[in-house]
C-alpha cells in the first residue's frame, strides 16, 4: 500500500519540526517536503504533486488562503490547515474551509507540544481523511458573502418545524451553501450543531450571519428558539432545549469523543417538538446524529440526509442511512429546498 505523501507548509520552524516528527511515527505517512510560505507551497505542489498539504495561515509572502485559493482553482489538492486557538484565527480558519479546505488542525506550540487532542490521533485522522478526498469538484470556492437583509423571527409558538442540522467534516462549507439558501420567512426554528473548538463557532455563526436571510448567532445560554433565527451549538458546549423552548447549555461529558453533540440536541428537540421535529445530517465523519435520528422518528418526526456524492465525508449520512432512519437522501444543492418543502 502507498504511503500518504504529504507537504508541511509553516513558517514556524517549531511548527514544522513538531508536525514532521509527528507524522514520520505513522507508517502509511510519509513528508516529502516542507515549505515557509504560499509561493514555496504552490511551486512544491506543482513539482512533488502530494497526496495532501497541512497549510499555515499566517505567513510571509504569501498567506496561506491566498495559497489556498490558487491550488483550489489551479491545482487542487486535499488540503488540512494549520490554525492557532486565537479570535485572530477563527475567521480566517472558516474562509479556508468556504474554500475548499478539508478540515482544519490547532497546531502545536508551546504550551501544547502535540496539538489538538494528540492522544487521539487527530492529526493523522484528518490527514488520512483528507487523503481519501476527491476535491476537483468539491473544491471550487464559493462566491463571497454578500449582506443580505434579515427577516427576524416570531416567537417560538409560531412555527410549524423545529429544524436540527447536524454536521462535521466538510460541515462549514455545507452549511455556507445551505443556510443562506434558506428564506427568511421560513416557519421553522432552527438549531445547528457543527462539531468545532470554541471561538470557531462564534466566526462561523457570524460568517452565515452575513451571508443569510434567517438570523444565525452563536447559542446562548436561555436563548429562546423562534421562527426564521438558527441557533448554533458553541464549541466544547452540549445544546438542549427545555419543554419553554429555551436553550440550556452543558458541559455534560462528549458523546461519541463530540461535545456539541448532534445526538444531545436531536433527543432534546424530539422530546420537546415531537413530530414538529426535522432532522437533517450532512457531512461528517463518525456517527453522531444516528441514536438522535433514531429518537426523531420515534417521536414521528422526519429525517433527511445529504448524499455521498456532496459529501465530503459521507461517515455521519451514511451512518443514518444505514441504520434505516433517513426518510429521504438528499443532494446538498438540493437540501434547502427539501427543508423549505417540510415546512410547508
Amino acid at each position: 500500500m502507498a504511503k500518504i505523501r504529504v507537504l508541511v507548509v509553516d513558517d514556524s520552524a517549531y511548527v514544522v519540526s513538531s508536525v514532521t516528527r509527528r507524522l514520520h511515527k505513522e507508517p502509511d505517512i510519509e513528508v516529502i517536503d516542507t515549505a515557509s510560505n504560499g509561493a514555496q507551497a504552490i511551486e512544491k505542489i506543482k513539482e512533488l504533486r502530494p497526496d495532501v498539504v497541512t497549510l499555515d495561515i499566517v505567513m510571509p509572502e504569501m498567506d496561506g488562503l491566498t495559497a489556498l485559493r490558487y491550488i483550489m482553482t489551479e491545482c487542487p489538492t486535499p488540503v488540512v490547515m494549520l490554525s492557532a486557538l486565537t479570535s485572530d484565527n477563527a475567521e480566517p480558519t472558516i474562509r479556508a474551509l468556504e474554500l475548499g479546505a478539508v478540515d482544519f488542525y490547532l497546531k502545536p506550540s508551546s504550551l501544547k507540544p502535540y496539538g489538538e487532542n494528540d492522544e487521539n490521533n487527530t492529526l493523522i485522522n484528518k490527514i488520512k481523511t483528507a487523503a481519501k478526498e476527491d476535491v476537483s469538484q468539491k473544491g471550487t470556492p464559493l462566491p463571497r458573502s454578500t449582506f443580505k437583509k434579515k427577516a427576524y423571527g416570531q416567537p417560538h409558538t409560531d412555527f410549524k418545524k423545529l429544524v436540527i442540522i447536524g454536521t462535521s467534516t466538510g460541515g462549514p462549507r455545507a452549511l455556507m451553501q445551505l443556510v443562506p439558501s434558506l428564506p427568511g420567512n421560513l416557519s421553522a426554528g432552527i438549531l445547528i450543531v457543527q462539531h468545532m473548538p470554541p471561538m470557531f463557532t462564534k466566526s462561523l455563526a457570524e460568517r452565515l450571519n452575513l451571508a443569510s436571510e434567517i438570523h444565525v448567532t452563536e447559542a446562548g445560554e436561555g436563548d429562546e428558539v423562534q421562527r426564521g433565527v438558527a441557533l448554533l451549538a458553541p464549541g466544547d458546549f452540549h445544546m438542549v432545549v427545555n419543554e419553554k423552548g429555551h436553550i440550556h447549555l452543558t458541559q455534560d461529558p462528549p458523546v461519541l469523543g463530540v461535545r456539541p453533540a448532534a445526538d444531545v440536541t436531536m433527543r432534546s428537540v424530539a422530546n420537546v417538538y415531537k413530530n414538529s421535529t426535522l432532522g437533517v445530517v450532512l457531512t461528517g465523519m463518525g456517527m453522531d446524529g444516528t441514536e438522535g435520528s433514531a429518537f426523531i422518528k420515534a417521536a414521528g418526526g422526519t429525517v433527511l440526509a445529504q448524499d455521498e456524492a456532496t459529501s465530503a465525508v459521507f461517515g455521519m449520512p451514511a451512518s443514518v442511512i444505514n441504520a434505516g432512519r433517513a426518510d429521504k437522501v438528499v443532494p446538498l444543492n438540493k437540501m434547502a429546498m427539501e427543508i423549505i418543502r417540510s415546512c410547508n
